[in-house]
């Protein structure tokens, strides 16, 4: 598998709680995992992985995913909204909480970190991965679609009127929700920073490199600035 930050990232906290559960397994919550795609991979690694995701065909996949990979027995799906984290899961639980792809869309980001918070385990981290308002601008002026990179830009949650998306953020916006819940940002870097500018024909030809350079980017705060996700990692007090 090719270098990825965001994975480097995690792989570090799975170690880190290892060493705290005196070599036990962690434990992860993976919200709005959909079709398992971080799930099946930290299953494999060993953890004891729970899913709470509301689509129905996605957990379909996640299933399929988990049993062809044989660590079926290692995750637990739960069908529910991030909205009723706290009636579906157990208080302080969790070593590691994921929620990439998800404030974009919940109704209020706030009580969802909020929530977030309250599922891992005082010592533990949430790892939050979400759209980047500065990417979306850039994209869409190299496309030649000016009117809709000044929205994105100048509107309030960096989005346009026809998106489904809620909002995006930037790093200022993502640092100081995660602090205004009480967490200790560690780690906030890029991810896809530089891949969706490269010309396909190079892509194609050096992927290896590529992902090398991303790992570099991911942590350059002017090409964090225009990543196409950010990711965070932050700590709940102990």
């Amino acid at each position: 598998m090719r270098p990825d930050a965001v994975r480097s990232a995690l792989d570090v906290e799975l170690a880190a709680a290892r060493a705290r559960r005196g070599g036990d397994q962690p434990r992860v919550l993976d919200v709005g995992g959909g079709s398992g795609v971080f799930a099946v991979p930290m299953a494999q690694a060993g953890c004891a992985v729970t899913v709470v995701e509301p689509n129905p065909n996605a957990l379909a996949t996640l299933h399929r995913r988990a049993t062809d990979a044989g660590v079926a027995d290692r995750i637990v799906a739960v069908q529910a909204d991030s909205d009723v984290l706290a009636t579906v899961v157990p208080d302080a639980d969790a070593d590691v909480v994921l929620a990439h792809g998800l404030l974009e869309v919940v109704d209020d980001p706030k009580a969802t970190v909020a929530a977030l918070v309250g599922a891992v385990r005082p010592g533990g981290v949430v790892s939050v991965v979400v759209a980047n308002r500065y990417s979306a601008v850039l994209h869409r002026a190299l496309a030649g679609k000016l009117a809709e990179a000044r929205r994105v830009l100048v509107d309030p949650a960096g989005r346009t009127e026809d998106e489904a998306l809620l909002r995006r953020f930037d790093v200022d916006a993502l640092t100081a929700l995660l602090v205004d819940a009480g967490l200790t940002v560690e780690v906030l870097q890029g991810a896809g920073a530089l891949a969706d500018l490269v010309p396909g024909s190079v892509l194609e030809a050096s992927q290896e490199a590529l992902a090398e350079l991303e790992l570099v980017a991911a942590t350059t705060p002017a090409l964090r600035a225009i990543a196409s996700r950010l990711h965070a990692v932050a700590r709940r007090p102990a």
